[in-house]
């Protein structure tokens, strides 16, 4: 495969619809980034199904979503993309298969937070997101920062954050939940910050002031896709290997 991407900035492909309320804040966020660097940027986005990486993530069948987004990622390669991002981060479950398939490089969105807490001084973070990055505390990728959780709470959060992804919107008594979660993980746990480690979760946290510090890890993926859109950072030093 040709080398892609040169300095001028590379062709971002996206894979969305998982959810779809999850896509549009990630394309909002990603043209304002790139908008803010003072450059325009090319993207090409691919619609996934929420509902089978529902099915294929509670049965951890890692295989069989890998092999979905291959074939998308045909799709975006085949428009000219250089790279490929999921607008997910439970759809990272199955990130190692899939790039181990991808026609693309992979820019991952878990990968860069662990670097990305330490940076910002923050010892001890509480998760929210799916069952899987409950359990798992961000796939086992953080080295460098301590990870807390509701470990009681796991299941009813994670069916909590599933509804609203799929529905595309969050009820007040949904947001209270997980405001709530975060506050007791701050309070009684000792959390220097709430990752938010769901990309629909911003349903919940936007605009709002929870009174205690919030990161979005869309937030941080964002940023390192607006990079490599406006050529700050190369893919041989970003993507997956």
């Amino acid at each position: 495969m040709a080398e892609r991407g040169g300095t001028k900035g590379v062709h971002i492909g996206l894979i969305g619809g998982i959810g779809v309320a999850a896509t549009l804040v990630y394309y909002q966020r990603l043209a304002a980034a790139v908008a803010a660097r003072g450059a325009t940027m090319r993207l090409t986005l691919a619609h996934g199904d929420i509902q089978t990486l529902i099915r294929h993530n509670l049965a951890d069948d890692r295989a069989a979503q890998a092999r979905i987004f291959a074939d998308l990622t045909e799709g975006l390669a085949a428009a000219g993309c250089d790279c490929v991002a999921l607008t997910s981060i439970g759809a990272h479950f199955c990130v190692e298969e899939f790039a181990a398939l991808s026609a693309l490089p992979v820019i991952s969105g878990v990968a860069p937070l662990d670097a990305y807490f330490a940076a910002q001084g923050i010892g001890k973070i509480g998760l929210l997101g799916t069952r899987g990055v409950m359990r798992s505390q961000l796939y086992g990728l953080l080295h460098q920062t301590q990870a807390v959780v509701l470990e009681d709470e796991i299941e009813h959060l994670g069916q909590s954050y599933q509804d609203p992804a799929v529905a595309g919107e969050c009820s007040e008594e949904q947001r209270y939940l997980f405001v709530d979660a975060g506050r007791r993980m701050v309070e009684d746990l000792g959390a220097e910050a709430i990752v938010l480690a769901g990309t629909d979760l911003n349903l919940a946290f936007d605009g709002a002031d929870p009174g205690y510090n919030v990161i979005d890890a869309l937030d941080v993926h964002v940023a390192v896709l607006a990079d490599l859109a406006t050529g700050r950072r190369s893919l041989q030093e970003t993507a997956m290997t």
